[in-house]
C-alpha cells in the first residue's frame, strides 16, 4: 500500500494519493494537480479513481484537471447540481488492488457531504484509515453556517448524527484523515497535530466531549466563523466545473514601465513582501498581502474581474504566489515587477510608504489622549480573548466595505497580533486615500510582551 498526505500550505488543504499493484485513487485533489501525476509515475500505478468529499468552497478542486491528465472516473455526493462527475450512493465500494474505498455519507457540513473508509482486503475486512472531508478534524468539527441561520440547525443535527453514529462507530483504532489541517478557515479551531485516530479524537476533541446533542447544536450555533466572499464563486466554481488550467501559466517579468502601463490599465498590484519591507516602501494603491497570506487573505480583497500583478521579494517565490492564486481561481495574473520594487525606484518612479509605531509609542499616545482611531482587526474571538482598551473592533476582511466608520481626518493606528495582518488594512486604507496610517509592530504580541494591560 502508498499512501501519500498532500498538505498544499497556506489553505491548510490536505488531499490523499492512496495505491496498490499497478493502481491508485486521489481524494480531494487540488487545481495543480502535477503532483499526484507525478506520484503515480514515481509508484507504476495508474489513478483509476478521483473523489469528493464534498463541494468545497474555500479552494478549486482539481478533479476535472485530473481526470484530464489521466482519464480517471470522479465521484462525489447527491445533493448538489454537479455538472460533472458521478454520484455516490450510500455503501458504494470500489476496489483498486488489493484496497476497497467505500462511501459513506456523513451530512452537515453540507447535504451532500461523504467520508469514505479504506480497507486493506489484505488483512481484514475492518476499516483501516477514514477519509472524512469537512466532517470531522483533528480537534474540531467542519462548520454547519453554510447555507446561512436558518438552515443551521438542521446542519449541526446533521453533523452531529454523522459523526456520533457514523464515523465514531468505525472502531477506536482507525485513523482520521480530514480535508484540512491547522489554519483553515473551514473550522473554528482545528489542532497543529497532522495525525490522529478516532480513538484520540474521542478523547482529545473538545467538541466530541459534548456528547449530548443538544449541547452539541447549541455550541455551533453560537459558533462565529469568518465568511469570506470568495466562497461563493468556489461553490460555483466546483459545482459547475471551473477552467481547465492545463498546467501553470508562464508570468512576463514586466519592466518598470511595462508595469505601470499595466496598473494604468486598470490592473491591481499585489505587494507579496513582508510588512516592514512595504512599510519603507511600495507603490501607491497596492496591495499588502505577505506571501504567506494570500491563501487566507487574497480572497477577501482581491477582485476577480481586474488583472493582477505581483511585486516579490524574490523570484524564487513566484511559482508559490501563482499557485496560491490560481487554488483560489485568480487566472488572470498578468505578470511581476522584474528587479521587484529596488527596480521601480531606480528608475526615479514614485513610491509611497507606510508609518510605523512601536508598542511604547502608542502607549504615551494613549495615555495623552491623543485623538486618534484605534484599529483592532484581528478575528472576532481574539478581540474577545482581549484588546486594547479604546481600540475600535473591525476585522480586516470586512474592513473595505466599512470604510465609513473610520474618519479620514484623525491619524489610525492599526494592530493584529504580529502586524501582518494590520498591513494589509493598513494598504486597503492608504489605497482609499487615507494619509495619517500606521501599523504598530509587533501589534498584540508585542503589546502583551512589553507588559501592558488588555481588556476584554
Amino acid at each position: 500500500m502508498i499512501f501519500e498526505r498532500v498538505k498544499s500550505e497556506g489553505l491548510a488543504h490536505l488531499s490523499y494519493f492512496i495505491g496498490s499493484k499497478d493502481e491508485a485513487i486521489v481524494i480531494d485533489p487540488r487545481r495543480d494537480c502535477q503532483v499526484y501525476a507525478d506520484l503515480a509515475r514515481r509508484e507504476g500505478m495508474n489513478i483509476k479513481y478521483i473523489f469528493e468529499t464534498h463541494r468545497n468552497e474555500d479552494y478549486i478542486i482539481g478533479s476535472l484537471e485530473l481526470k484530464k491528465l489521466t482519464g480517471a472516473e470522479i465521484y462525489h455526493g447527491k445533493g448538489v447540481d454537479f455538472k460533472y462527475g458521478n454520484y455516490l450512493i450510500e455503501g458504494q465500494e470500489f476496489d483498486f488492488g488489493s484496497l476497497r474505498l467505500t462511501a459513506l455519507h456523513t451530512p452537515g457540513h453540507t447535504d451532500e457531504s461523504i467520508s469514505y473508509t479504506l480497507t486493506d482486503l489484505e488483512t481484514g475486512k475492518e476499516p483501516v484509515m477514514v477519509f472524512t472531508g469537512d466532517t470531522l478534524f483533528i480537534g474540531d468539527t467542519g462548520r454547519t453556517d453554510l447555507y446561512g441561520p436558518e438552515e443551521a440547525p438542521r446542519l449541526a443535527a446533521n453533523l452531529y448524527d454523522s459523526i456520533f453514529n457514523k464515523i465514531l462507530p468505525l472502531g477506536d483504532e482507525v485513523i482520521l484523515c480530514p480535508a484540512h489541517g491547522a489554519g483553515s478557515v473551514c473550522g473554528g479551531a482545528i489542532a497543529k497535530r497532522d495525525y490522529s485516530t478516532l480513538g484520540l479524537e474521542r478523547i482529545q476533541n473538545p467538541l466530541l466531549q459534548k456528547t449530548e446533542k443538544e449541547e452539541f447544536i447549541k455550541f455551533k450555533l453560537e459558533e462565529k466563523l469568518e465568511f469570506p466572499p470568495y466562497f461563493r464563486r468556489m461553490e460555483q466554481y466546483n459545482q459547475q466545473g471551473p477552467p481547465l488550467l492545463n498546467g501553470l501559466n508562464v508570468l512576463k517579468q514586466l519592466s518598470p514601465g511595462e508595469f505601470r502601463a499595466e496598473m494604468e490599465k486598470g490592473a491591481v498590484v499585489v505587494d507579496t513582501r513582508m510588512p516592514h519591507s512595504f512599510g519603507g516602501a511600495h507603490i501607491k494603491s497596492s496591495y499588502s498581502i505577505w506571501l504567506g497570506g494570500i491563501p487566507s487573505f487574497a480572497g477577501w480583497v482581491l477582485p476577480y474581474d481586474k488583472p493582477i500583478l505581483l511585486i516579490l521579494e524574490e523570484k524564487e517565490q513566484l511559482e508559490t504566489a501563482v499557485r496560491y492564486l490560481v487554488r483560489l481561481g485568480y487566472d488572470n495574473i498578468t505578470g511581476f515587477l522584474n528587479g521587484g520594487i529596488a527596480a521601480w525606484y531606480m528608475r526615479a518612479l514614485p513610491v509611497d510608504k507606510l508609518e510605523f509605531i512601536s508598542v511604547h509609542d502608542l502607549k504615551h499616545k494613549l495615555e495623552k489622549h491623543e485623538e486618534m482611531t484605534l484599529l483592532d482587526v484581528r478575528k472576532e474571538k481574539e478581540w474577545n480573548e482581549g484588546h486594547i482598551e479604546g481600540a475600535q473592533h473591525i476585522y480586516v476582511g470586512e474592513l473595505e466595505k466599512n470604510l465609513d466608520k473610520i474618519p479620514k481626518e484623525l491619524p489610525t493606528i492599526i494592530y493584529c497580533d504580529s502586524s501582518r495582518r494590520s498591513s494589509i488594512a493598513a494598504s486597503i486604507l492608504k489605497k482609499h486615500g487615507y494619509s495619517s496610517v500606521y501599523n504598530v509592530l509587533g501589534s498584540m504580541t508585542a503589546w502583551k510582551n512589553a507588559g501592558y494591560d488588555v481588556v476584554k
